[in-house]
């Protein structure tokens, strides 16, 4: 084959001639599953029996490939010192897992497996002659160029780019040169990019890298915050804890019921991922099938991508434009927000906790809490968290609120924004990893817990006048207040007030046996009950 149109003979004949760098040995990386590679099944060599597929390989360790490459590259601290975005430097070991799915790099091999599965889609189709199915060996090769690629390889296509000045068709040119190796895959080049625009490509690609950077980095963390929280609200079910409303005193709770209270607040959010479909088109340049129609009028082109995008495991959807309008990633980031502002509350109320010495924070060994107080161990976690997830609420909302919006059948604006999907991801991932590493410092401090409880007898008034009104004392509430509200109230003149009440004796003794301590309600229960109401253990999942 020829060179490109685009790529002048001298600098088409200098890149190709530029040594390939093979891909580093797949090696075990720290956090990598270590399942064994999954196997897809492709549709029957020519010439096989119904019912007949060639297995195609299709490991899950590609990411954590990339990551171990640029975890080893011999420039990396120098490359994290003069990062523009923190995600990329201080914060690298923090969200690196992210980097496969929404880096440069991310972005073309999904480009590159999107346009080689459409190829393979057309040579399964009986009404495209030309391009006849392939054999196992070429199914294989085809398959090999989505598996095997590199950094090395992407950096390619970036030379490519350098004189398209066109992402999209910079991978079309990168996959004809590579393809010319295998004979059969050659006769077909020009069936790269068949009927498609750039977004075709663009949006299924983008709809991939959000699909499995969620359910395979995402939402885990996410459901580990989960499981953090519940063990708190399980191991703390009993201890009582003085609540506080408007800031002041109020009727006695226990730790772990107010623990359990966000985990069943996140896991609702959680569970509503399952909800969100992750949407996918390929009906050309302006959604009609235009010139798909006029190459092969035969075929069914509505039907045939709809295949083609369910194949990959997306969603489709037939009514578009250029681009497919984004209202699922609004949707699916409002959920993040969501998720994200309730988890803000937590760090804040820990904050609290920890000011009011409920908990103390185990101190680690050489860690500095201030450059000039040396007794200080500051909440930083849950400070740190806090401020990613303000970071990271403003890009999701921002994306939210831009992305469905393009005039008329398209305009660019959303291709520069949909660049930053992880940045906002990313931002969330930090401060989800924070707030695990603040709790995993905390221990309870019983004794400023009791010493609260001890000093705030006054919060027994509500138990004392609704007991009053069941038996028919008049004016409890208002008796109450004039002896509580503004007045210094202790064990003893509570007693003395209960003891003057006209109860029945075992009334009576029942609420002098109150406590601070006791005056809990179902707190311990409905803390102990968490395990029942939530399921952490299947996890948080997009379908």
């Amino acid at each position: 084959m020829s060179a490109p149109p685009s790529l002048k003979p001298p600098a088409a004949a200098a890149f190709l001639a530029a040594p390939r760098v093979t891909a580093a040995p797949r090696a075990a990386v720290p956090g990598a599953t270590t399942q064994p590679p999954r196997r897809l099944r492709c549709s029957a060599a020519a010439g096989a029996g119904a019912g007949d597929y060639v297995e195609m390989s299709a490991p899950l360790d590609w990411a954590a490939r990339s990551v171990e490459a640029l975890e080893q590259a011999t420039d990396l601290d120098t490359f994290c010192m003069m990062a523009l975005s923190p995600l990329d430097g201080r914060y690298f070991r923090f969200v690196k897992d992210l980097m496969p799915f929404f880096s440069e790099f991310g972005l073309i091999r999904y480009r590159v497996l999107v346009e080689v599965k459409w190829l393979l889609k057309l040579s399964q189709i009986p009404e495209v002659t030309e391009v006849p199915p392939f054999s196992e060996e070429a199914q294989l090769f085809l398959d090999a160029v989505i598996q095997d690629f590199s950094i090395d390889d992407a950096k390619e296509v970036k030379q490519i780019e350098k004189i398209t000045n066109h992402d999209v068709k910079a991978v079309e040119y990168y996959l004809k040169q590579k393809c010319r190796s295998n004979p059969e895959v050659e006769k077909v080049l020009e069936f790269f990019h068949f009927g498609c625009t750039s977004e075709d490509i663009n949006n299924l690609s983008y709809g991939l890298a959000l699909k499995e950077a969620v359910n395979t980095v995402m939402l885990p963390v996410m459901c580990d915050v989960c499981i953090a929280i519940r063990t708190l609200a399980t191991e703390n079910a009993h201890v009582p804890l003085l609540s506080r409303t408007h800031g002041q005193p109020a009727s006695p709770t226990t730790l772990g019921k107010e623990m359990a209270n966000f985990v069943a607040r996140l896991y609702d959010i959680g569970k509503s991922f399952s909800e969100v479909k992750i949407l996918g088109k390929f009906s050309g340049a302006v959604g009609n099938y235009n010139a798909d129609v006029v190459a092969y009028p035969e075929i069914d082109w509505p039907k045939m991508t709809e295949e083609f995008v369910r194949s990959l495991g997306l969603q489709f959807n037939p009514y578009v434009t250029q681009i497919e309008p984004h209202d699922y990633i609004a949707k699916l980031f409002n959920l993040f927000v969501q998720f994200n502002i309730v988890l803000t509350d937590f760090d804040r109320d820990m904050w609290a906790y920890i000011s009011e010495g409920y908990f103390k924070q185990i101190p680690k060994a050489g860690e500095v809490g201030s450059s000039t107080m040396p007794h200080k161990i500051n909440p930083i976690n849950f400070e740190n968290s806090e401020g990613n997830f303000s970071v990271s609420n403003g890009l999701l909302h921002t994306l939210s609120m831009k992305l469905p919006i393009s005039r008329l059948q398209r305009d660019l604006t959303d291709s520069t924004v949909l660049r930053n999907l992880g940045v906002g991801l990313g931002h969330s991932l930090l401060a989800y990893k924070a707030t695990i590493q603040g709790i995993q410092k905390l221990q309870v401090n019983r004794i400023r817990l009791d010493e609260d409880l001890d000093q705030t007898w006054e919060v027994l008034a509500e138990a004392v006048q609704t007991v009053m009104r069941r038996y028919g004392i008049p004016e409890p509430y208002e008796k109450l207040k004039e002896m509580t509200r503004g007045q210094a109230v202790t064990k003893e003149s509570i007693r003395r007030f209960i003891e003057s009440l006209d109860l029945p004796d075992d009334v009576r003794s029942s609420l002098l046996e109150l406590t601070p301590h006791t005056y809990i309600g179902e707190a311990e229960k409905l803390a102990r009950d968490i395990v029942n109401v939530v399921d952490l253990e299947s996890g948080f999942k997009i379908e």
